[in-house]
């Protein structure tokens, strides 16, 4: 499978075009990136102004960039009728909609954390919100580096969301993660810090009066967000379209 990577010189893109050079992946090959201007020429490999072009000369596009790129890479993938991977976050519930409405034209895998630990986390948290009652209360903590935009993270939002799903109803946005005064019965809380070169950690409390279940995960190297992108665009090949997330690429 021909793959390319938007923002190919990015935090993100640059380790997934380190992978898909390395050899780790047999089925795929780099096609190339898009780079923002006078980058282009740099690179020992095919880049690109164009989102356009690199389309036409991949069979997918993995894309870590910025909610309002990502959608118009979806309707360029629409377009050409190429596999589409999302590992972007800070999408708002317009942006979500607009996303799996273009799905609807060709597979596009979204995730907001590609790392196999975080989505098995997800199913776990959903699975013990489905359990335990509401008197246990949820708080979800994430730290991340301090060049992180969003807040909560991506990831975060989605382990809120799992655990809404497991209560029977969906998380309200947006979420407030400077609340003070008494916590509501059933509210899902939030915390973030933000410094340093922290890559990523997440953990999800269930707390009760005497008792504590807590889930965490925490990453150390980036490397497996690239490669998880990896997996599902492999994964996608094929598949009809529909907007799939990584549980459905890891069956959990």
């Amino acid at each position: 499978m021909k793959i390319g990577v938007a923002g190919c010189s990015g935090r993100v893109g640059a380790l997934l075009v380190d992978e898909l050079l390395s050899g780790r992946f047999p089925d795929a090959q780099l096609s190339g990136g898009t780079v923002r201007s006078k980058k282009a020429e740099s690179a020992p490999y095919y880049t690109t102004e164009s989102p356009e072009a690199l389309f036409e000369r991949s069979d997918a596009v993995i894309d870590f960039t910025r909610p309002e790129a990502s959608l118009e890479l979806a309707e360029l993938a629409a377009r050409h009728n190429k596999i589409l991977v999302v590992g972007t976050t800070g999408f708002d519930q317009e942006q979500e909609k607009l996303l799996r409405e273009t799905a609807k034209k060709t597979a596009i895998v979204y995730a907001a954390n590609m790392s196999l630990g975080v989505n098995l986390l997800m199913a776990l948290v959903e699975q013990a919100a489905r359990k335990l009652s509401l008197d246990w209360d949820i708080e979800i903590f994430e730290s991340h580096h301090r060049y992180k935009i969003d807040s909560p993270s991506g990831t975060a939002l989605a382990l809120g969301k799992a655990a809404a799903m497991g209560r029977g109803f969906d998380l309200p946005l947006p979420v407030n993660p400077d609340r003070s005064g008494k916590r509501e019965k059933g509210e899902i809380g939030f915390s973030v810090s933000r410094g340093g070169d922290i890559v990523g950690e997440h953990v999800v409390s269930f707390l009760a009066e005497g008792e504590r279940v807590e889930f965490a995960h925490r990453a150390t190297n980036r490397a497996l967000f690239a490669r998880g992108a990896i997996h599902a665009a492999l994964w996608a090949g094929g598949k009809p379209s529909g907007l799939y997330s990584m549980r459905d690429v890891l069956s959990l």
